[in-house]
């Protein structure tokens, strides 16, 4: 049995919930399907310094959490589901989830972004047992320990300075010979007595006891010389980017040849009427939460002018 929705949100996160609360907010009554990693990936990111109207760092987990307490009390309905499968060819749009089928005038996808893994030998084994792309949920198990960090952009950057405050040592790979990572992000890493960075360098592999779930060393390569060595290490942080989650959307909306969402000069408007995208799935750019939640509102906007042209409201 189909239901019939205004606004429909896929996924939430700075892009989702801001849709939430300007859906809400002009009497749209918005559903929101969290997805599996509600909050996004500000969930597990610690200090967040760059978000406007907070003089010192706020966290990440805590700021999702407001926002979602903020659509809520607008009107927003959750509901902590997944979509499974879309369908765009009607003019009433058809969403399955795990547990249930919608049908919707307006959808609003924000399903953000996913971590890229460097798909390498001993990385999907040894996941989870020394290999994390996530250094605020598994840092704490590497106190005082010697780990790697891979990347070199501001994720990588983060990780490292932050677990360069509970590990030992930390030893940043970065395959260029110069850091991505904002300027001052850049100094901080360098000012870090424990953080030291190889230049010029990739992982080739990752070696361990599979038995014991444990990591012992991975072998790196010198994309100048071509040398390969042997490092010893108790853990290792891949931070080289993030995918947009767009896959449940392949040939329903056009893309470019990333994955992510194509659209419209200016607006939210994707290649199908009354399908919007909002935040990581579309922006390959910027990729801030400031930015991720300005998407959501012009979003939501364009899906109220969109129900006013269509009589909908």
């Amino acid at each position: 049995m189909f239901k019939e929705e205004k606004v429909l949100i896929i996924g939430s996160g700075p892009a989702g919930y801001t849709a939430a609360i300007y859906a809400s907010r002009a009497g749209l009554k918005p559903l929101m399907i969290s997805g599996l990693e509600p909050g996004g990936q500000l969930t597990i990111t610690t200090d967040v310094e760059n978000f406007p109207g907070f003089e010192n760092p706020i966290q990440g987990p805590w700021l999702m959490d407001q926002m979602k307490k903020q659509a809520e009390a607008y009107g927003t309905r959750i509901i902590n589901d997944y979509v499974v499968d879309v369908n765009f060819n009607g003019g009433i749009h058809e969403v399955s989830t795990e547990k249930s089928k919608l049908k919707t005038h307006t959808v609003i996808i924000a399903t953000g972004a996913k971590a890229r893994w460097l798909n390498i030998e001993g990385e999907e084994k040894f996941r989870g047992f020394g290999v994390s792309a996530c250094a605020t949920c598994d840092g704490f198990f590497y106190k005082n320990k010697k780990v790697v960090v891979v990347g070199g952009g501001n994720t990588a950057a983060e990780e490292a300075i932050f677990l360069s405050n509970l590990c030992k040592e930390v030893i940043l790979i970065h395959r260029r010979d110069q850091l991505r990572a904002e300027r001052i992000l850049q100094k901080r890493v360098f000012e870090k007595k424990n953080i030291t960075i190889m230049w010029d360098s990739t992982v080739e592999k990752i070696l361990g006891d599979i038995e014991k779930k444990q990591i012992s060393s991975i072998m790196i390569k010198n994309v100048i010389d071509g040398n390969q060595k042997e490092l010893k290490i108790d853990g290792i942080f891949v931070a080289i980017g993030h995918s947009p989650a767009t896959d449940i959307f392949n040939n329903k909306l056009k893309m470019d040849s990333e994955g992510y969402i194509l659209t419209n000069a200016d607006s939210t408007k994707t290649s199908i009427d009354g399908v919007f995208a909002a935040g990581d799935v579309t922006d390959k750019v910027f990729r801030q939460a400031v930015t991720a939640a300005g998407m959501g509102c012009m979003s939501a906007l364009e899906a109220e002018n969109f129900l006013t042209n269509k009589k909908v409201i």
